[in-house]
């Protein structure tokens, strides 16, 4: 697997503890300025593998039908390829189309359109809000899951990009497709710029565990102050 800085993905129980925090229970905590992506993009990153900036920077043009199957269009990291990556059920079960409606309603094109860029990054943003800073408290002290273990293990944001690694790989290659696994992480072992059979993409994808199957933005949304 291919680690970064010393970091490792979150184990089960951490991603039981992350996916059913504040952010995706029936109550804000005080002083909570909640964002729409504060829910979506831990969601999006979990189920398609993408980086945070990757993510701040989907648009409506980067959702898109390919073989009948609804996919995102990731084509903005200058380190790892573009690729399509089909949409998760668990995003559609949580509203990700009635979401979308509503990105549509208030003429926005960014899907995390409350995400503002900071040093023109949205991953800034996204690790000061999940990982904390200084005394400030991220989501995952929040969630009392510790940024770096005993080990010396750090966890972050980009911690889902290899949960995302460990699953889609044993998938794939149950699915006798390395290619896939390689082309869905970015990877530039796949050595052409499309991938023909999105069927088997989307096979691969959907297998991904379900960490929450009671999410719902709309429960979001409508979460009362304590």
């Amino acid at each position: 697997m291919k680690t970064h800085l010393g970091r490792r993905p979150f184990s089960a129980m951490e991603l039981h503890t992350l996916y059913n925090g504040y952010i995706y229970g029936d109550f804000k905590v005080a002083r909570e300025q909640a964002k729409h992506w504060h829910f979506w993009l831990p969601l999006i990153a979990y189920y398609s593998g993408a980086y945070s900036d990757e993510i701040g920077c989907l648009t409506l043009d980067d959702l898109s039908f390919e073989q009948n199957i609804l996919c995102f269009n990731f084509h903005t990291h200058g380190k790892i390829k573009p690729r399509l990556v089909p949409v998760h059920k668990a995003l559609i079960s949580a509203g990700f189309n009635e979401y979308i409606d509503l990105i549509k309603s208030q003429n926005k094109q960014r899907l995390m359109f409350d995400l503002p860029a900071k040093t023109g990054r949205y991953s800034e943003k996204v690790r000061i809000w999940f990982s904390g800073e200084g005394e400030r408290a991220g989501y995952l002290q929040k969630c009392a899951i510790p940024n770096i273990d005993q080990l010396g293990m750090k966890t972050a944001i980009s911690s889902l990009r290899l949960n995302f690694e460990q699953q889609v790989r044993i998938y794939a290659l149950q699915a006798n497709s390395k290619g896939a696994f390689n082309y869905l992480m970015g990877f530039n072992e796949y050595q052409h710029d499309t991938f023909s059979d999105i069927t088997l993409l989307n096979t691969v994808i959907q297998q991904i565990r379900i960490i929450n199957s009671q999410l719902s933005w709309q429960r979001f949304i409508t979460r009362e102050s304590h």
